[in-house]
């Protein structure tokens, strides 16, 4: 059976200011990320956070836990939004559980929830670090 380590979990916090912030950095201005009108309109309970911006959380956790490590793959599936409210800041929680390294690599299980619920299906990452 492999080892696995438990990894302190990590909250983030996500204000719409954040959403605008990502949305220049990544050029993704879809208004279902800043305009409650349009995401309702569409069936969302509200504006969501990016997918990809809840993903490098994820990673951000990964790269706290593995300080300097190489990020060799980061994957998930993007299964609920994480809808931010106008005014304060949603949590997202990252979790993470390590398998025994196998040549030098080092598999991170993650489990990322908001609000209690899963947001991402399947985030696993796989690093090397230097020992």
């Amino acid at each position: 059976m492999t080892n696995r380590a438990s990894l302190d979990t990590r909250t983030f916090s996500i204000t719409r200011a954040d959403l605008v912030a990502y949305a220049e950095a990544s050029g993704d201005h879809n208004p279902i990320h800043q305009d409650e009108q349009v995401a309702r309109s569409v069936g969302l309970p509200g504006v969501i956070a990016h997918g990809m911006y809840t993903m490098a959380l994820a990673a951000r956790a990964v790269a706290d836990w593995f300080p300097g490590a190489e990020l060799i793959s980061i994957g998930c599936k993007f299964t609920a939004p994480v809808v931010v409210p106008a005014e304060g800041a949603v949590e997202v929680e990252v979790a993470g559980e390590a398998k025994e390294p196998v040549d030098g690599l080092t598999t991170i299980a993650l489990t990322v929830t908001s609000g209690g619920q899963k947001v991402l299906g399947m985030p696993k990452a796989v690093v090397r670090a230097d020992d």
